[in-house]
């Protein structure tokens, strides 16, 4: 039995993780945006194919019979090909389900999903844990990939010195959230891929974002393979010193992500500072917080049009306007074929990365919708109708619900992928499709070319602040402009198109019927209500079935239990539905996801949700995540919907579950609450008078009808937030007010639609005009509470 490591080993072993974290110090800085080939393998190296497959028969025989199904047109995505086109290398990723994993599957790396058997494994051999964590639509993922993992010497040294783990953080969140934590503390920074070295049980020594694959390339002192080495050189010579250290940093992890305590509940002073916070960081010429990259998600855009209604502060309001219109005329905006790319890597919002993200997508509409209630601005009504009409044309499966991603790379003519290549033109690209005339005023209106490009490609933008003659030298009449936008995206579709991730991920689903029910609601469009309900009904198939509620689903078939996040994002969603229905059903839906979220999610001591239920696999730590990331939190959207359920049933349990979650982060929401933007609604929401809105409309009407539309338009022109919403018909009244309450006793007066409108304990007498209830519901917006 090894004696203990000494203190002398230990320091040794700090001091070998600090030389190498500056050897590495270009982890995630580089800005290269296409992806060189590597050097030729060592003579020297092993063979990547004296892999476990080559050493176990049955092995073998699964991967080749899972090979064999993929069909005749199947493309190997790899460089190792035999003469007739059959992949070189298999390894057990084939049997996967995740997209991400797959495209690893033909890699020479041996790689293992996670489970036991791969840290099983590493304990048997004595073999530290590679663990690299991405997904499909990463850029740098495939860059890492392409140069590291499809690289035959340093596949031969993973395969000879580690076992080698790959993890779509899509797929399992909670993993990639408690690994991430790590490499940020470690490191100072974060991102994918995301790539940790590990003891054989689990806990983490090393670990970084993107490694060239040597030393000197994009000016490493060290690339993947030089920090292979050593740190293989370093747990092999005295596992027992690398083992202690890595306790070390895991008692550290765990402490970092501890709870903290609850406290005071937060109110209206919180949201006002978080208004203040906002405004120092907003950028006043291009919108957003200043400086660069700009992702849409880093300004509380929806958190600020909240405000400017509540309190009547058109500055709040003017910030997301103007935040809104500069993504709109950015490049980060597909203006042929509608949607928005990820993120910006400059400050004008010009140069994207360009994949395309549901979530993003989702809440952006969303968004965007909101802004138009605000503004009357037509642009940004286009902007909702393209984003949503992007979903429906290309995103959507044919159950209804909405793929994941598409990458930010395409196919050029030598079959090599390039980031932004489908997105992007030249002049004579233009001339081309449009002819001469056309071509020119593609050209002014979409600046090509412009100063924003890729490999000398021009990303399609508008000018912003252009004087009154710049703009009429630029636009078309709308009706020409549309016909040369058609034209574009027809020769667009010709081109060979990003890879698309066609997993369904359940809470990103859920935030797009959030936006096609609410945007049915206000724009009166029947085709994003009937997709909302055709969304909905499928994901909530297997609840209603009986069975749990899964995080994903693939190829149509659950795969992998919910996270905290799916529960409430989906319970979210329902209520939007049911408020587009008046369907009761969606309601109980909601109520049964939210007390599940209670029973499996709940913080019991501190208040709040972890992303993991008490089912899952217990990791080193069970993350409750203190932040909105791209999408809310799981204490984030669940607070909004206590809150709302709370008005929609006066069930005062709901109100002490929206406390309790609010008061879980006093600390965070106290230090830096835009960090908490979602969570900023819900407090806006409990701190704000509750308007009850029930319109009564002739039998066989609903939300979509016709005769519902003179009230809706109402609620569309006028932004007020903080409404409960019942549209039904008398004979369907007296159920739903079994469940909410305020919807009873509501007959239809002079046989028209009929609104009442109830702001805290005081109402409104019902009309049937449109007018006097668009006065009332302005006039509702002095009402505070006491």
């Amino acid at each position: 039995m090894k004696a203990p490591p000494t203190p002398s080993a230990t320091r040794r072993t700090a001091r070998l993780l600090a030389r190498l974290l500056v050897l590495s110090s270009v982890v995630g800085s580089s800005a290269c945006t296409s992806c060189s080939g590597d050097a030729p393998p060592s003579a020297a190296a092993a063979s990547p194919s004296a892999s476990s497959a080559a050493r176990d028969p049955a092995l073998a025989a699964r991967l080749a019979e899972a090979l064999a199904s993929k069909g005749k047109d199947y493309v190997p995505r790899t460089r190792h090909k035999n003469a007739d086109g059959s992949p070189r290398f298999t390894n057990r990723l084939i049997l996967e389900k995740s997209p991400y994993l797959l495209q690893h599957a033909h890699n020479p790396v041996d790689w293992f999903p996670w489970g036991d058997e791969a840290f099983e494994r590493a304990k048997a051999l004595g073999k530290p844990v590679f663990l690299s964590i991405g997904y499909s639509t990463c850029h740098w993922c495939h860059v890492m990939e392409e140069e590291s993992f499809e690289d035959e010497e340093i596949a031969a040294y993973l395969n000879e010195h580690y076992v080698a783990i790959k993890v779509d953080r899509e797929e399992r969140p909670d993993i990639d959230a408690v690994y991430m934590t790590f490499v940020q503390s470690l490191t100072g920074n974060g991102g994918w891929p995301m790539n940790t070295w590990l003891t054989p049980d689990r806990k983490p020594f090393f670990g970084g974002t993107y490694f060239p694959p040597r030393a000197g390339v994009r000016g490493a002192r060290a690339g993947l393979l030089d920090t292979l080495q050593e740190l293989s050189t370093h747990y092999t010579a005295d596992p027992a010193a690398a083992a202690a250290e890595a306790g070390t940093m895991t008692a550290r992890l765990r402490e970092s992500i501890k709870p903290s305590a609850a406290g005071a509940l937060s109110g209206v002073a919180t949201v006002d500072r978080a208004r203040a916070l906002a405004a120092q960081r907003f950028d006043p010429a291009q919108g957003g917080a200043r400086g660069a990259p700009k992702f849409p998600s880093g300004f509380p855009v929806r958190a600020l049009l909240h405000e400017g209604a509540r309190s009547a502060d058109a500055g709040a309001t003017a910030m997301a306007l103007t935040t809104l219109r500069h993504m709109r005329a950015g490049g980060i905006y597909d203006h042929v074929g509608g949607g928005f790319h990820r993120y910006a890597t400059d400050g004008r919002w010009l140069v994207p990365h360009f994949e395309k993200m549901l979530y993003d997508n989702a809440q952006l509409a969303t968004a965007y919708l909101e802004g138009f209630q605000a503004s009357r601005d037509p642009s940004l009504e286009a902007t909702v109708r393209a984003t949503l009409d992007y979903l429906l044309r290309d995103m959507r499966s044919p159950d209804g619900t909405f793929y994941a991603a598409t990458d930010a790379d395409s196919p050029g003519p030598n079959g090599k992928r390039e980031e932004g290549l489908f997105f992007t033109w030249t002049p004579a690209e233009l001339g081309a499709v449009l002819g001469a005339d056309d071509a020119a005023i593609a050209a002014r209106t979409w600046s090509v070319p412009g100063d924003a490009s890729v490999e000398g490609r021009s990303i399609l933008y508008e000018q912003t602040g252009a004087g009154p003659s710049d703009r009429e030298k630029s636009v078309a009449p709308d009706a020409r402009l549309e016909g040369i936008r058609a034209r574009l995206f027809e020769a667009r579709s010709r081109r060979p198109p990003p890879l698309r991730d066609d997993k369904v991920v359940v809470s990103w689903n859920a935030l797009t019927v959030s936006a096609l029910a609410r945007a049915a609601i206000v724009l009166g469009d029947e085709r994003y209500g009937r997709a909302a309900v055709e969304a909905a009904t499928r994901l909530v198939a297997e609840t209603r079935a009986g069975r749990p509620l899964p995080h994903q689903l693939v190829d149509g078939r659950p795969l992998g239990a919910g996270f905290g996040d799916d529960y409430a994002l989906l319970a979210a969603a329902l209520l939007d539905v049911f408020e587009l229905t008046a369907d009761a059903a969606w309601l109980e839906d909601a109520i049964g996801l939210m007390n599940e979220l209670q029973r499996s999610f709940v913080d019991e001591t501190n208040g709040g949700y972890f992303l993991s239920a008490t089912t899952h696999e217990a990791l080193l730590v069970r993350d409750k995540p203190a932040d909105d990331g791209p999408i809310p939190s799981p204490s984030s959207a669940a607070a909004v919907v206590w809150v709302r359920l709370y008005a929609m049933t006066g069930d005062d349990d709901d109100r002490k579950r929206a406390e309790a979650t609010i008061r879980a982060f006093a600390s965070t929401l106290e230090e830096r609450p835009l960090s908490l933007d979602h969570m900023l609604l819900a407090i806006d929401e409990a701190t704000d008078a509750q308007r009850e809105v029930v319109i009564v409309v002739p039998e066989g009407g609903g939300a979509l009808t016709a005769s519902a539309r003179p009230m809706l338009d109402v609620l569309g022109r006028a932004f007020v937030p903080n409404v409960s919403l019942v549209v039904a018909e008398p004979s369907r009244l007296e159920a739903l007010s079994k469940k909410v309450s305020w919807a009873k006793d509501r007959p239809l007066k002079g046989g028209k639609a009929t609104a009442y409108l109830c702001v805290g304990q005081t109402c409104k007498l019902p009309t049937n005009d449109p007018a006097v209830f668009e006065t009332e519901l302005r006039e509702s917006m002095q009402t505070k509470l006491p």
